[in-house]
């Protein structure tokens, strides 16, 4: 059976859907208050947001890494 790109978009909704069901079973059994402090800033938040948070933050500094990189790589052509 050959592969094309329309099989290949499914398997990634049904991937990106088991990985959000399972994000949200996450969250709702991390509900509990957890005391946050990051440099002048302090509060208390769900425990689910803040590691949700924290999980973003890393995936947005990575892509700006790999983005600098790969135009690094660009310019030397």
């Amino acid at each position: 059976m050959p592969h094309t790109r329309t099989g290949a978009t499914w398997v990634g909704i049904c991937t990106a859907t088991l990985l959000a069901v399972a994000l949200i079973v996450f969250m709702l059994q991390n509900t509990r208050s957890a005391e946050v402090s990051f440099l002048w800033m302090h509060g208390s938040l769900p425990l689910a947001l803040g590691l949700l948070i924290a999980g973003v933050g890393t995936a947005l500094l990575t892509m700006a890494v790999g983005a600098a990189r790969i135009t690094q790589l660009r310019r030397q052509r």
